[in-house]
């Protein structure tokens, strides 16, 4: 077995700042993998020159420098300085010593130039040192030389620029300020258009930044020309590429992830991401021979390119970038594309799940690697039962929510999850979103609509009970009622405008031939009173209604415990028989998932003979328990008791419209109206109309709770009119 150390933990330098990550020392070489952005770098023992310690506040560090001037720094070591040692002595044959600093605090001293690092030496020691490819520029004046460098976004704090005043000296036959520029400019990553391009794409449609950039791809960097702004990219600085496939299947994402990222003013970019249409083409011709193809690219590019715009520019970009071009794995969605339509951030885009990972575009594009989550999580998404929102929890804290997914697409991206062997937060997945997101509408499943009118209706019976409002609320319809809160037309009881119109209509006529006396105004005064009294009492009796309306509504069919169990199905004597298996076959699955994949197996069963034969014994067990039931008096007080009470149910009303067409000889004003004929009628009918209202004065102090009596009373006074009128 190999001999290997690793550590977590550690950081590496990257453009002046630490990067965290993991190191893994091999006997062939050193692996560090960054946890911020997943990439790899690999040092070969053979191409190890020196392997040094170096002192850092709280521990210490290894300074590897290599045979091609490159100096490499890991730091976040404790304790086990022997072991690498031992290690490094084995497998790379080195000596590991200590790099001594200076610790004088003195601004002068020497410079000098190792490779790709400019060390500053006090004393002979080291004071300082500067990777030469963490420089931007370098400025010369008189005597003096300005070092400028990057800057680094993920540092708080970035050294920005250095100055070195160099004297000069009459005998040398160097200029030393030139010397220093010159050494400086040769390791210093500058980026400087030189040359003619290798390939050149005019006009691409770029989202991330925004606008059309024509793309130069040059050997060591690629240049973004547009109208107001201008990018010169290193290859170094790219992690990865990306061709992903739009939803509609006529357009192509081409996504460049960066590091560090490009600056236009404040903003920074960690992405490019471009868009093709499928059906643009190209033709370029690359300006190497056949011979420079095969040394430098190993036959991996022609000399002319031609195809779609998107696959030629991926094809170049892979291999002179030296980096694999990622695209959609084997997950298809419900729309038949890789692509899932969502929301982030408010903005509307597409998720991709990779086989390593996840990819957003487009705005803000996000990159998340299987190995940075810790949990992922299915939600509602905002009270809607149509989708649902996906949760992507980081080892970090931060939570990424995609939200306002189609719910079809539940199953697929749940699926892949499962197989991905991700962490679901919510216990049960798959289930707990059929239980939340279930469609209200399917068969079976709680109407949350019905359940909230249902509860509004309950608190507004609780409210009618507990009031003491006289005013008049919604009454439903009873028929058994013997009373009726409000007075209509055919009871014997009315008082309506009507009557008193009738009255004055009456003996407005005999004044209208000089007949009308005090008597009659008397008597007009006489039930205005007598109206005002009914109103008094008629309040409380509503109040009594009201307390004896719950029981009425109370009054349901009761059931008798003693009755007989319905027979079993076939189905369901299948399924109970096969739960306990399904469960041990599927490990974890849900309730609804269980009866789901027994419907399933049912549905492939052939022979169902078995099943159908216990079903139709237990028939026969029911049909014979139920007689025994109904023998043992157990259906008198249920169903009999029930079915007499519909009877009288129904008979009630057409008792009640019955006595409403016979009714009182109550006659509306505009029916009188309409058969006045002369003036001797409308005497004789102000003479019926007062007798009619003597004899319901009669009725009402005579009056009975009893709804027969009542129409004995009306049928009464119809043959009494009808007599009046023969007369």
């Amino acid at each position: 077995m190999a001999d290997f150390l690793e550590y977590s933990s550690i950081s590496s330098e990257v453009r002046g700042a630490m990067c965290p990550g993991k190191l893994k020392m091999t006997d062939t070489a050193m692996v560090f993998k960054s946890d911020k952005t997943g990439k790899v770098e690999q040092i070969n023992s053979s191409d190890i020159e020196l392997l040094n310690y170096q002192r850092f506040v709280g521990s210490f560090g290894l300074r590897v420098f290599l045979k091609n001037g490159s100096l490499h720094r890991f730091l976040g070591f404790t304790g086990d300085e022997v072991k690498i040692a031992e290690f490094v002595k084995k497998n790379y044959k080195l000596d590991m010593l200590e790099k001594e600093l200076s610790m004088r605090g003195w601004n002068w001293g020497s410079v000098q130039f190792k490779g790709a690092v400019l060390s500053f030496d006090v004393e002979n020691k080291t004071s300082f040192e500067i990777p030469l490819n963490h420089v931007s520029q370098c400025n010369v004046g008189k005597n003096e030389v300005t070092v400028e460098f990057h800057r680094n976004d993920d540092a708080p704090v970035s050294l920005m620029e250095m100055r070195f005043h160099i004297p000069t000296s009459e005998s040398a036959d160097i200029d030393p300020v030139e010397a220093f520029q010159e050494n400086v400019m040769k390791q210093a990553s500058v980026i400087s258009v030189s040359g003619d391009a290798i390939a050149i794409f005019r006009e691409i449609h770029c989202l991330t930044p925004r606008g059309r950039y024509d793309i130069k791809v040059f050997q060591s960097f690629f240049q973004l020309h547009g109208k107001t702004y201008d990018f010169k990219i290193p290859t170094s600085s790219v992690l990865r590429l990306f061709l992903l496939p739009h939803k509609d299947n006529r357009q192509m994402f081409f996504v460049i992830s960066l590091d560090p990222p490009i600056k236009q003013g404040q903003t920074r970019y960690h992405f490019l991401v471009t868009l093709f249409q499928m059906d643009e083409e190209t033709n370029i011709e690359l300006p190497f021979t056949e011979e420079e193809l095969k040394e430098k690219y190993e036959d991996k590019l022609t000399k002319e390119l031609s195809g779609p715009v998107y696959e030629v520019l991926g094809k170049i970009m892979k291999v002179i970038i030296n980096r694999k071009l990622t695209g959609p794995g084997t997950f298809i969605g419900h729309s038949g594309t890789p692509a899932i339509g969502c929301s982030f951030k408010a903005a509307a885009g597409y998720l991709y799940p990779l086989e390593r990972g996840f990819i957003y575009v487009h705005k803000p594009p996000v990159h998340i690697r299987f190995e940075e989550i810790s949990t992922v999580n299915f939600a509602r998404s905002g009270g809607s039962t149509r989708s649902f929102d996906f949760e992507i929890e980081l080892k970090t804290g931060t939570v990424h929510t995609f939200s306002s997914i189609e719910k079809e697409e539940y199953s697929k991206l749940f699926d892949f999850i499962v197989s991905k062997k991700l962490n679901v937060k919510n216990t049960g997945g798959k289930a707990s979103y059929k239980d939340d997101f279930a469609d209200s509408d399917n068969e079976g499943e709680p109407d949350a609509y019905l359940a909230r009118v249902k509860a509004e209706a309950k608190e507004r019976d609780e409210d009618d009970d507990g009031s003491d409002s006289e005013e008049s609320t919604d009454e439903d319809f009873n028929p058994n009622q013997q009373e009726s809160d409000v007075a209509e037309e055919f009871d014997s009881n009315v008082e309506s405008s009507s009557d008193d119109s009738d009255d004055e209509e009456g003996s407005g006529g005999d004044s209208d031939d000089g007949s009308g006396s005090d008597g009659a105004r008397e008597k007009k005064r006489d039930k205005k009173k007598e109206k005002k009294e009914k109103v008094k009492e008629k309040t409380p009796k509503k109040k009594e209604k009201k307390e004896n309306k719950e029981p009425r509504a109370k009054k349901s069919k009761k059931k008798d415990t003693g009755a007989p169990k319905r027979p079993t199905t076939a189905f369901m004597l299948f399924m109970n028989a096969s739960r306990e298996q399904i469960k041990k076959d599927f490990p974890g699955i849900s309730i609804t998932e269980i009866a789901k994949k027994g419907g399933e197996m049912w549905k492939e069963l052939k022979d169902k003979k078995e099943w159908e034969a216990k079903a139709a014994k237990a028939k026969d067990d029911y049909a014979e328990a139920v007689a025994a039931w109904k023998a043992s008096g157990g259906d008198a007080d249920g169903e009999d008791g029930d079915k007499g009470e519909k009877k009288q149910n129904k008979s009630t009303p057409k008792k009640s419209s019955e006595s409403a067409m016979k009714g009182s000889g109550f006659k509306s004003k505009e029916f009188i109206e309409g058969d006045d004929s002369s003036s001797d009628d409308d005497k004789k009918k102000g003479a019926k109309k007062a007798k009619t209202s003597e004899s319901a004065d009669k009725k009402k102090s005579k009056k009975s709770d009893s709804e027969s009596e009542m129409s004995e009373s009306e049928e009464e006074l119809e043959d009494e009119d009808m007599s009046e009128g023969s007369d």
